[in-house]
């Protein structure tokens, strides 16, 4: 029987109760498949440990996923234009978690217009506008690339006032396209996918986006068991609204696949059925999409399902097939019955019997068992 060491990171806001509840359903669903052991390594990260740390993310907390095979990390806190950098992003780049998973999957229960959704994000992680290569408004720096950009390009590309403008920059490289595009290819393959779809907006950013595609059509020549095709990110939107189910897997770009991964998500009812993955050479993260929920901190009330099915993406990244579907099987059960579940799995939101975060993971526990 395998042990497995990994890291158990809590968060903040809503986060420690949603880890504490993946916690057991991954045992209990081992348990339930005879399968290993998993030793958790218990650390903290985000914005409530700020005043005692003096971070979000402490070194042990960074050792830790180091050092292990594995870390399910519960909603950290992202502030919006001021505060510290995103823990995720940070994570991210760290240890090189170049492929962001994300599986968007309709579940009998689950409040959607559509059914029968299946689709795969694979997210470039590293790079892209997501990279944080920002010059802040006003400052000599950014006055200094502004003129240097004006200056070198054919035509005054940035019109605005140089003192009232920031600046990103949209870094896309040749080997980072390549090892994402190869990844989404990979997966497809590996799990009986039959298309792969890589988004761009090249008729625009010929220089970033037009090397994003042309990378992936070469990529795309090895693996001819695999069908192809590409689609602008404007259009891909509207396809993904009129006939999803045209689609399988959906390679991007680090922001357009921020964006449509939470689209997709729209599909099969929200982000709290939202599982994610951060894949790389030198580890794996496994994470809900959705937030820290900080106004419900506390309160038992919020949906543990994105949580519960990271861990169950985590089983299966672990070889732990069996465990893997099993968890799924009883998550899927719980919300198809509709009884045990959270109050925005309910018909009626305000329905009084909704369960708690605590009492939903019961009732999956209780599925395995």
């Amino acid at each position: 029987m395998a042990n497995y060491a990994v890291t158990l990171i809590n968060g903040d806001g809503t986060g420690p109760e949603l880890a504490a509840v993946a916690r057991r359903c991954v045992d209990a669903a081992l348990a339930a498949a005879g399968g290993g052991r998993i030793d958790w390594r218990v650390c903290e990260a985000g914005v409530d440990i700020m005043p005692t740390a003096g971070t979000p993310l402490p070194q042990e907390t960074i050792d830790s996923v180091g050092a292990t095979v594995a870390t399910l990390k519960a909603p950290i806190t992202t502030p919006i234009g001021t505060g510290f950098r995103s823990v995720n992003v940070a994570l991210r780049q760290m240890f090189e978690l170049y492929a962001c998973v994300r599986p968007c999957k309709s579940y009998p229960g689950v409040r959607s217009l559509y059914r029968d959704i299946d689709l795969v994000l694979v997210r470039e992680n590293t790079e892209d506008l997501y990279a944080g290569v920002e010059f802040e408004q006003g400052k000599p720096a950014t006055l200094e690339l502004i003129d240097t950009i004006n200056r070198l390009a054919a035509e005054k590309k940035i019109k605005s006032a140089r003192e009232t403008t920031g600046v990103s920059i949209k870094p896309i490289s040749i080997e980072n396209t390549r090892r994402i595009v190869k990844y989404a290819f990979e997966y497809a393959r590996a799990n009986g996918r039959k298309k792969v779809t890589y988004v761009h907006k090249a008729n625009i950013m010929k220089y970033t986006d037009g090397l994003f595609k042309s990378v992936a059509e070469e990529v795309a020549k090895g693996y001819l068991d695999i069908e192809h095709e590409e689609r602008l990110v404007d259009n891909m939107c509207m396809q993904l609204v009129q006939k999803p189910e045209l689609y399988d897997v959906i390679v991007l770009p680090n922001l357009y696949g921020d964006i449509v991964s939470d689209l997709c998500a729209g599909l099969v009812g929200g982000l709290g059925v939202a599982p994610g993955a951060n894949i790389g050479a030198k580890g794996a993260i496994f994470e809900a999409t959705h937030g820290s929920a900080p106004k419900y901190k506390g309160l038992n009330k919020v949906n543990p399902t994105a949580i519960v099915l990271s861990g169950m993406l985590m089983l299966r990244h672990l070889g732990e097939t069996a465990a893997a579907a099993k968890l799924e099987n009883a998550v899927a059960a719980v919300i198809a019955e509709g009884k045990n579940v959270t109050y925005d799995l309910k018909p009626n939101r305000d329905d009084p019997t909704a369960v708690g975060t605590r009492e939903m993971g019961e009732a999956i526990i209780q599925r395995l068992a």
